[in-house]
C-alpha cells in the first residue's frame, strides 16, 4: 500500500524497450505499457523527473562468471533493440540511462544525476520484475531512497518469479500499490 511519496520523487522506468518487449511476458504488457504511460503523463503533469532506462547487454565491461548467466548465441540484436517502445512517450528534459547488466545504478551515473536533483525517492516500474526492477531497488535501498513499487506496471518472463519480487522481496524495501494509487500521492504539480 502507498501512503507517501516523497516531494522530490523520480519515476523510473526499467527496459521497456522493444528488444526486450519482444521476449514473452508472464504479465498482460499490454496494461503494463498502458500503466506506465499513465505514470509517464501524471509525472510529467507533476513536473517530476522521469528515469528511461534501456538495457545493451552486449556492450560495456563484461562481469560474466562460471555461474552467471552468458548471452545467449541465438540471441539476435535488431537495429531497433534499444529503442524504447512507443506506449511510452519521452521528451528531451527526460534522462536517459543506458545500462550493460540487469542493475541501472551499476556502471552508469544515475545516482550522481538524482543528487544533483535532489531526488530523495523513486517510483518504479518495468520489466523484468525480478532482474532488473529487483536489482536497480535494492542498490536504490542501499543508496537511501525511499521507493515506490508501480506492481501494475511491471512483469516478468516468469510469472513466479514476479509474484516472489512482488510479494515477498518489494514491501521489505519499499511500498507496493497501483499506478492509481502512486498517482493519488504524487505532490501538486510544481
Amino acid at each position: 500500500m502507498i501512503t507517501a511519496l516523497d516531494k522530490n520523487t523520480a519515476l523510473v522506468l526499467i527496459d521497456l524497450q522493444k528488444g526486450i518487449m519482444r521476449m514473452a511476458a508472464a504479465g498482460a504488457i499490454d496494461q503494463v505499457l498502458a500503466n506506465a504511460a499513465k505514470l509517464v503523463n501524471a509525472f510529467r503533469k507533476a513536473g517530476l523527473p522521469i528515469v528511461i532506462v534501456n538495457v545493451n547487454p552486449g556492450a560495456g565491461p563484461q562481469y560474466y562468471l562460471r555461474k552467471a548467466a552468458k548471452p545467449s548465441q541465438n540471441t539476435a540484436y535488431t537495429s531497433d533493440w534499444l529503442e524504447i517502445v512507443p506506449e511510452i512517450t519521452t521528451d528531451p528534459n527526460d534522462i536517459f540511462i543506458t545500462k550493460h547488466h540487469w542493475n541501472a545504478f551499476y556502471g552508469t551515473n544515475l545516482h550522481e544525476i538524482l543528487q544533483q536533483r535532489n531526488i530523495t525517492g523513486i517510483v518504479l516500474a518495468g520489466v523484468s520484475t525480478s532482474i532488473g526492477v529487483d536489482t536497480t531497488a535494492r542498490s536504490a535501498a542501499e543508496r537511501g531512497y525511499n521507493i515506490a513499487f508501480a506492481q501494475d506496471a511491471m512483469t516478468d518472463l516468469i510469472a513466479g518469479a514476479h509474484e516472489n519480487s512482488i510479494r515477498y522481496i518489494f514491501p521489505r524495501m519499499g511500498e507496493t500499490g497501483d499506478t492509481v494509487s502512486i498517482i493519488e500521492h504524487l505532490p501538486p504539480g510544481k
